[in-house]
């Protein structure tokens, strides 16, 4: 499936450390097997090296090259022994450090960039650490693959980590962004949610915006223009759909066309015919893609269209078909593909080529023969079949026949059945499948030599197939989200500086439940930036919280996603933290409380104004007492910043404390029945989110008497667990004249984020004024104080 080949690891990564002075400052450079792209990245790091560690988990590497320095015996530098820890599963290199040569590097990059993306030599040329990290990587690639890269043939660009958000390990499997937590092979994922590519190239690329959502606004909105055409115009939304699955791999495609081997076999030289082939295949729908793409309306739509009536195309398309016969293909098949690279190579280029073919086709038709011959002599109904791993070889399926004494007879060997249907050879058919090899290798050997010539002439205008693999799986991610939205009711989002959702919905629990799930609204703005959650468990605290994070990814996506929400408004973050799950680590030999701690230390050193932090529970791995404290000094420091929080907790005593006018309460609610024959109380689960805190109190107490817990136990549990409530409460309240501070500060802000975004006619915007009021007047007389007339 395109999400596996999206996933399965196939980057190589060279990374590198500063010293002294420099140590912090890292140095990357990686290279997709698949695509002939070489990204490089330089940038200071923290001691926790938090950047290295998302964007390593980001790549799923193949193999990891580090200096011989960094991870000496026993001396092992903290970066070396932090990227062993958390990749247990990646191959680990110790290359010289005398190959992690910044000059090495820069000459490596003048040497193999393409024209077309040589500006970005401006940018590495003082970055001295990710041109050393290049260096060692192609060194490592030329020695591995015995290869090297055509000159002038590579993509070669420089993306730095603030253009895009930060969505660090853990959250990325909090979230279940690429992979369920449970089943791996599940679909049950935003990717799988997301993901309707018909390319391998699509399926990456939409991967990687999921992991790394862009932050410009211009850029989303010009994303979602393209989204909204798609979704009006049928035409385009199909036609594209058509085309964009026909195409191969194009990255891999393109990875394979502009690597050299040092040295020639049989197997190279079949590799290169299939290329050209798949070349000239992929060229074919250049037109299909142009006229599917002619009237597009939207910015980005047309920017790709306008990029492919580059004629290049046409260029390199007639240069093929100087060579190559015009009705050769790409087909699916071993005997079909075989036949294709045989009679790739027009006639009456190479004398010695078309003796080589007329031999090959006399031998396959005497197996043929051969084949009819034996069918006749023994009366079965004999047909010639073809494998990769066998060659040719017989089958037969009985239908009606008796082989005479129950077996077939001596001539066959190699037997193989399946009910009545039998495969099987003989030694002259063995004799000629060898002698069809040795024609095949001389063939291809002769067609390699006219091949070569035209690949080198290929190779001076190859740059513009890179447009056409950036179009292609551009393309396909957007019809693939435009998809996503056909099947779901999704909205596009607005960016402000307010995270509002009207009836958002959790898109992953949408795609398992095959309906639609209990929706909740959501609002948060830099008035009221951090709210606290409280309710029993099981109420749906987590699958809220997890919404609002796979929402605000789903909208920042780089290519711009609708989501699934009746509307949705999202102030752009910069940073996205969540600190889910209590499990203790073995591996790291963290309990419970400890892994806590160390989640939120990360997310409190890294934290900025403009990040949306996630926190459900903390501090439940100690004591209360202690625990409370922690989530108040916590809730503190947090509220000191304007990034926006959302924090569930089971303390409700963090409710009461008046934490700060800028701290909203809601709750899960829950209602409670009694049964009318049994007298016993349960509960049901709205799933709906409600403003104020949960006036439910020692729920655990009631799913505790669900289980088979005896009753007296239960009961005096609730009678310490009252005492020591009305204790805790007796010390902590709120006094009038705060909640009377809040509702004013509430209101001010309502109105200022009116003033700054409303879209409302002016019917409307009154409407919505006179609720403030009422609103606000409630919040008053609750708190002691008279309808003050507004």
């Amino acid at each position: 499936s395109s999400v596996a080949a999206a996933s399965s690891a196939s980057v190589l990564v060279a990374l590198v450390e500063g010293r002294g002075l420099a140590r912090g400052e890292i140095g990357m450079a990686s290279l997709n097997l698949r695509c002939p792209e070489l990204v490089l990245s330089q940038f200071a790091d923290t001691g926790t090296y938090a950047k290295v560690i998302t964007k390593i988990h980001i790549l799923v590497p193949l193999e990891i090259l580090m200096p011989d320095t960094a991870s000496e015996k026993g001396k092992g530098t903290n970066l070396f022994n932090l990227i062993t820890e958390n990749f247990p599963g990646v191959t680990f290199t110790a290359v010289q450090r005398k190959y992690f040569n910044e000059k090495k590097g820069l000459e490596y990059i003048q040497q193999l960039c393409a024209p077309e993306f040589s500006t970005v030599l401006m940018e590495v040329q003082t970055k001295y650490y990710c041109l050393a990290a290049a260096a060692a990587l192609l060194k490592y690639l030329e020695f591995i693959q015995n290869s090297v890269y055509a000159a002038k043939s590579l993509r070669v660009i420089f993306k730095g980590s603030e253009q895009t958000a930060m969505i660090d390990s853990a959250s990325a499997s909090n979230l279940e962004l690429v992979v369920n937590n449970r089943d791996r092979r599940s679909e049950h994922s935003l990717l799988g949610v997301l993901n309707h590519t018909k390319t391998a190239g699509g399926a990456r690329r939409l991967r990687s915006n999921i992991l790394e959502p862009l932050v410009d606004v211009d850029t989303i909105n010009m994303r979602l223009d393209s989204i909204q055409e798609l979704l009006q115009e049928e035409d385009l939304f199909f036609g594209l759909k058509n085309v964009i699955g026909h195409f191969l791999d194009t990255d891999q495609l393109l990875s394979v066309l502009v690597q050299i081997p040092k040295q020639e076999t049989v197997q190279i030289a079949e590799a290169k015919i299939t290329h050209v082939i798949q070349l000239k295949h992929t060229l074919d729908l250049v037109p299909q893609l142009k006229m599917v793409l002619k009237n597009c309306s939207s910015s980005l739509l047309k920017a790709y269209s306008t990029s492919l009536e580059d004629s290049r195309f046409d260029v390199i398309l007639e240069q093929i078909k100087t060579v190559i016969n015009d009705d050769t293909t790409y087909l699916k098949g071993s005997l079909h593909m075989r036949t294709q690279k045989c009679y790739a190579v027009r006639p009456n280029i190479n004398e010695f080529l078309d003796i080589a073919r007329r031999a090959y086709t006399e031998l396959v038709d005497d197996v043929a023969g051969l084949v009819n011959q034996l069918g006749e002599n023994y009366g079965l109904p004999m047909r010639t079949s073809f494998s990769t791993a066998r060659g040719f070889f017989i089958q037969m399926k009985l239908e009606g026949v008796v082989l005479p004494e129950g077996k077939l007879p001596s001539e066959f060997i190699k037997i193989s059945k399946q009910r009545n249907n039998y495969s099987f050879t003989t030694a002259d058919l063995i004799k000629m499948n060898d002698r069809c090899d040795e024609a095949l290798r001389e063939i291809f050997h002769m067609s390699y030599v006219v091949i070569r010539q035209l690949l080198s002439t290929i190779h001076e205008h190859i740059h513009c197939l890179y447009k056409l693999s950036d179009a292609v799986s551009m393309l396909d991610m957007l019809v693939s989200l435009a998809n996503a939205c056909t099947i779901s009711d999704y909205v596009r989002p607005d960016f402000t500086d307010t995270l509002a959702i009207k009836a958002g919905r959790h898109p992953i629990l949408e795609r398992i439940a095959g309906q639609l799930p209990v929706s909740n609204n959501s609002y948060i703005y830099e008035g009221c930036n951090f709210v606290i959650i409280t309710g029993p468990n099981m109420s749906g605290k987590s699958t809220y919280l997890k919404q609002v994070a796979l929402c605000q990814i789903m909208a920042q996506i780089a290519q711009g996603s609708y989501v699934p929400a009746a509307y949705a408004s999202f102030r752009i973050a910069d940073q996205i933290f969540t600190r889910i799950g209590v499990d203790d680590d073995f591996e790291t030999n963290s309990s419970t409380f400890m892994l806590e701690m160390k989640e939120i230390s990360y997310i409190l050193h890294n934290i900025s104004d403009r990040s949306l932090v996630i926190i459900d529970e903390l501090g439940r791995g100690t004591s209360a007492e202690e625990g409370i404290g922690l989530c108040h000094s916590v809730c503190e420091f947090l509220l000191s910043l304007k990034a926006f929080t959302l924090f569930a907790t089971h303390f409700l005593e963090l409710c009461h404390w008046s934490l700060s006018i800028a701290c909203g309460d809601q709750h899960m609610e829950v209602q409670h029945t009694r049964s009318s024959d049994s007298g016993a109380d349960s509960v049901v689960y709205t799933y709906a989110l409600q403003r104020g805190c949960s006036e439910d109190r020692h729920y655990g107490l009631r799913a505790a008497e669900m289980t088979s817990l005896p009753s007296d136990i239960i009961q005096e549990a609730k009678t310490i667990a009252s005492k020591v409530s009305q204790q805790l409460l007796s010390r902590h309240h709120c006094d009038p004249e705060t909640l009377q501070q809040r509702a004013k500060y509430h209101l001010a802000n309502r109105l200022l984020q009116a003033a700054r975004n409303s879209r409302l006619d002016p019917d409307s915007l009154r409407m919505y004024l006179k609720g403030l009021k009422k609103q606000y007047e409630g919040e008053l007389q609750a708190a002691g104080q008279p309808e003050s007339s507004l």
